[in-house]
């Protein structure tokens, strides 16, 4: 109980006060934590969406107990450290810190949400609801990445601004294109296919 009331006083803080959220980042050479954090929150996403399927009644073979529990805790991982690299580019251009570990922690401090998006995304089950959950988690997304480009890398706000609106064009221009098909797809492959009937 104290965990979940933890997590969702950070939730607030970091959607109602996200410079205090953010700005009490600081390297201090602990990068084994991050690391650990977005592994344990990729379990848990796994496991819920494990859970979900089961729920659902779908066929619960090796594969996915393996993906589950293995593959997507991995990929966290894999996926702070890309989006670490890309932070560390934001910042370049943005003129803001250039820590590796500040970009990592400020990454694994939002990854409470990682658990939350792949559930999200498991729940999708037509074109309108995949569609709909995937332009609120993009959104969402871009407004953690803003937040952690802003006050944890502390770029400039003009050019953090810049960056984000670059991105959201990207975004824009993938959700106007057929190439929204194969992001869909990414997200939630049944629901993703009632899109293409």
């Amino acid at each position: 109980m104290k965990k979940i009331k933890n997590g969702l006083r950070k939730l607030r803080d970091l959607i109602i006060k996200p410079k205090r959220y953010f700005t009490r980042i600081v390297a201090d050479g602990n990068m084994e934590e991050a690391m650990l954090k977005a592994f344990i929150y990729g379990l848990l996403g796994g496991c819920l969406v494990l859970l979900l399927r089961l729920i659902g009644g779908a066929t619960i073979t090796i594969g996915s107990v393996f993906t589950a529990l293995i593959i997507v805790p991995v990929l966290a991982v894999a996926l702070l450290f890309v989006l670490g690299g890309l932070m560390m580019l934001v910042s370049e251009i943005t003129g803001g810190e250039r820590d590796w570990e500040i970009a990592i922690k400020g990454l694994a401090s939002v990854f409470f949400v990682y658990p939350v998006v792949l559930v999200l995304n498991a729940l999708a089950f037509n074109c309108t609801s995949i569609w709909i959950i995937s332009l609120l988690v993009d959104a969402y997304v871009l407004f953690l990445f803003y937040n952690i480009a802003l006050y944890c890398m502390r770029g400039k706000r003009s050019n953090v601004l810049i960056v984000i609106a670059i991105f959201a064009l990207f975004l824009i221009t993938i959700y106007a294109t057929d190439y929204r098909i194969g992001w869909f797809m990414l997200k939630n492959t049944s629901a993703t296919l009632s899109c293409m009937l």
